[in-house]
């Protein structure tokens, strides 16, 4: 019933006068609260305190939590590092600390054997370390556990100032850098300094002397076993690093290793040199020898391809051993090399992110690593070969170190990486790389048939990982 209706009532003497009574009239608009008016502003008020208060609340138990994770106070992380005793790391971590005094950094070295499985494993259940280490081809199977590295941390014009072009191509991916390059080590040449004296030969610059050179300093007994070996080339199980070595040919004569179909002539071509060393009449080394290092450290290997970690090794086999390290050799105007480090990366599922981010912003720093690497050297003959590129020339008077640097400016990667043990991308491509060898020597395959073999397990492998 509305307004006009109850004055009609009211007007009309022929209503019955036993209806009902209309309803009471409404009250007078000065009874409701109007706007100004001490009642209004009262409610007005309180229903702004209890949205205020709603809305603080929210914050302080919703929303800030998501940016706690290494706001303030004091911060614990972890550090899984493989290669430097804690001896070593401790005076880096110690000098951190002096400049972050809340923060505090407890490093763990893991054993390399399993380590990638472990730190996947550990980093699913949200029970892995905040820092970690990993090779520079693992970004496909760690890259949902790195946390990408803001400008505050490092640019990315700084990081190209400071490392190496393969750095920029490994830990920058879709714009973002995922790790800051704690060494640099590239494939090298070993020579046995005894063996190329008594011959009154240099070391080959080249392919062509190489091969040459290896031939000549192969020596065989009256029936033809191999006593002594020009180079460790040619087979696969009993070759170490046979995967780098054969990335090396590949990578200079121009295949594509992530498309070599693309590239299977030049594929090929370097695959069938590679195994040439083990064919014929003319061969140099053979499935029956015993795994390169070891005979090179037994004097029985005149040329041995290696990285600077096989230094210590083939020293701790034979101390006396006389040998010296030159870059490898090269196709005409063709100087690359490969190579093969590791990276520390920050973990996107760390509690601190911001602390976290800071420590690896110190391990950056030159003099960071510079220190690093004078403290390894303390307990070793060398630390691990500088990253940065503004320490190279440090190095330019160490005849042991500076050929693995001298060739850093012009390297490239492969994900046919030797003595990763990750059991995984590295592992599967190696599987394939060495079928194709052995298939050309075992088998007489051809090298192109090979190559299309290895081409198809490639993109299988790239494609189960998302490249």
């Amino acid at each position: 019933m509305n307004e006009n209706t109850i004055f009609q009532g009211a007007q009309n003497p022929q209503i019955s006068q036993n209806q009902p009574p209309a309803p009471p009239p409404l009250p007078p608009e000065e009874y409701y609260p109007q706007e100004g008016s001490r009642l209004g502003m009262a409610i007005k008020i309180i229903i702004g305190v209890v949205v205020i208060a709603a809305f603080i609340f929210i914050i302080l138990n919703f929303i800030l939590p998501l940016f706690k994770k290494g706001s303030s106070g004091k911060a614990e992380l972890t550090y899984w590092g493989l290669w430097e005793d804690s001896n070593v790391m401790q005076p880096i971590i110690e000098d951190f600390k002096k400049q972050n005094p809340n923060i505090t950094v407890n490093y763990i070295k893991q054993d390399v054997k399993q380590y990638r499985q472990k730190l996947s494993t550990r980093m699913k259940n949200s029970t892995g370390p905040d820092i970690f280490a990993f090779h520079n081809t693992w970004i496909p199977m760690v890259s949902e556990f790195l946390l990408p590295l803001p400008d505050n941390t490092i640019t990315k014009n700084e990081f190209k100032n400071s490392f190496y072009e393969v750095n920029e191509k490994d830990l920058i991916k879709n714009g973002a850098i995922y790790g800051i390059p704690i060494g640099i080590d590239t494939l090298a040449l070993y020579i046995n300094s005894d063996i190329f004296k008594a011959a009154g030969l240099s070391p080959p610059n080249n392919w062509e002397d190489f091969g040459k050179i290896a031939r000549s300093l192969t020596v065989v007994d009256e029936t033809g076993r191999i006593k002594t070996s020009g180079a460790a080339l040619g087979a696969y199980d009993n070759i170490t690093h046979a995967s780098d070595i054969v990335s090396l040919l590949l990578i200079q004569n121009g295949a594509d290793i992530k498309n070599m179909s693309s590239t299977s002539v030049n594929a090929s071509d370097a695959l069938q040199f590679y195994t040439s060393f083990a064919i014929g009449d003319q061969k140099v080394w053979d499935s029956t020898l015993d795994p390169s290092i070891l005979a090179f450290s037994k004097g029985n290997l005149a040329m041995y391809f290696g990285y600077s970690w096989d230094y210590f090794a083939i020293k701790a086999m034979n101390p006396e051993l006389a040998f010296e390290i030159y870059q490898v050799p090269h196709l005409t105007g063709v100087n690359t090399t490969v190579a093969s480090y590791w990276a520390v990366g920050a973990s996107a599922k760390s509690k601190y992110q911001k602390e976290t981010l800071l420590f690896l912003k110190f391990l950056a720093k030159a003099e960071t690593m510079e220190k690093l690497f004078t403290l390894a050297s303390k307990t070793r003959a060398f630390g691990e070969p500088y990253a940065r590129k503004d320490l190279a020339q440090k190095l330019n008077d160490n005849p042991i170190v500076y050929p693995f640097i001298s060739q850093a400016k012009d390297t490239q990667s492969s994900f046919f990486a030797s003595d990763t043990y990750d059991d995984g991308l590295n592992s599967q491509m190696n599987a394939y790389l060495g079928n194709a060898v052995r298939s050309i020597i075992s088998n007489n395959t051809s090298a192109e048939s090979a190559v299309t073999t290895l081409a198809q397990g490639v993109s299988q492998v790239l494609k189960q990982y998302g490249q």
